[in-house]
Formats: structure tokens, C-alpha cells, sequence
């Protein structure tokens, strides 16, 4: 991908603290990740916005079953983290 250089401003010390952790080379990287999940953001409450539009609000029975699968997803999760020993690093990172 082409890159391009562009002026911001940011509070110096979140960007000294970023600067900290990612160390000299990763900072231009790190702030590029973080405006691309901005925008994963936005897209994702077009989305939903949109489907409200389209359908209304979710009901109760919807809403209900949301989170029983989310309920399930954490356990399949918490589960697969204990028994692989390595905290779950074998998961692919997000982002």
C-alpha cells in the first residue's frame, strides 16, 4: 500500500507514552491500526444504524439471544484459553 506522510496533533503525552511501547520505529504503524479499527468502528454503527432503519430496534427475544450466544462465545473462549496452556496465543490477533 502507498503511504503518504500527514501532519497531526496530539497530546504529547499520550503520543510520548505510545512512543514508549512501541519504541522508535512503530509508532507511525500503531496509529495507523488504531485509525483503522476507528473505521471498522464507524462502519459497523452504519451498519447497525441502518439496519434499525430498516427493521426497528431489536426485541426483547433478539436481544435475549444476542447475548446467550455471547455467553456461550466467552465460555468457548475462556475454555479454549485454559486448556491451551499459552494464555490463548495461538488465537489470531485482531486488528
Amino acid at each position: 500500500m502507498a503511504t503518504k506522510k500527514y501532519t497531526v496533533t496530539l497530546p504529547e503525552e499520550l503520543a510520548e507514552e505510545i512512543r514508549r511501547e512501541v519504541g522508535p520505529g512503530g509508532f507511525s504503524a500503531y496509529v495507523t491500526r488504531a485509525i483503522e479499527r476507528q473505521r471498522e468502528r464507524d462502519r459497523l454503527g452504519e451498519l447497525v444504524a441502518w439496519m434499525q432503519e430498516e427493521g426497528g430496534p431489536p426485541t426483547d427475544e433478539e436481544l435475549a439471544e444476542a447475548e446467550a450466544e455471547r455467553r456461550e462465545l466467552e465460555r468457548y473462549f475462556a475454555e479454549r484459553e485454559a486448556t491451551s496452556g499459552n494464555g490463548g496465543s495461538d488465537l489470531p490477533m485482531a486488528g
